[in-house]
């Protein structure tokens, strides 16, 4: 692993993409996080992959397409609080476990994962 190296240089859009499948495989089996989807997950399944893409250092395209992220704004209208963002860390870390990558980056990710979970709590 090259240290200079931004993780979606390292995963690139494939593991990425499995990654978020895996994480909606786990919405899907989470009532308190399910409820909060549209019947039809894959537009939001496309949101966070492109969004994933542009944070882990790939392709703007998030921001051509939707703008800013502005993520606390654009979650404000559902209630999320500890409880939530703590279901939300969870599925994501059970995704993160199913695809194989560097413990190293396994650990960066989770860690950008744990500090966005607790900049959405709004309740």
């Amino acid at each position: 692993m090259n240290s200079n190296q931004s993780i979606y240089e390292i995963l690139g859009e494939e593991k990425i993409k499995i990654l978020v499948q895996h994480f909606y495989q786990q919405v899907e089996k989470s009532p308190e996080l399910r409820k909060l989807y549209p019947k039809d997950l894959a537009p939001a399944e496309e949101r966070l992959f492109l969004f994933l893409i542009h944070v882990f250092g790939g392709p703007h395209t998030y921001l051509e397409k939707r703008g800013h992220p502005m993520l606390r704004r654009r979650h404000f209208q559902w209630p999320i609080d500890e409880k939530m963002k703590e279901e939300w860390l969870k599925c994501m870390f059970q995704a993160i476990e199913k695809v194989e990558m560097d413990p190293n980056i396994s650990q960066q990710i989770q860690a950008y994962f744990v500090q966005v979970a607790n900049h959405m709590v709004n309740k």
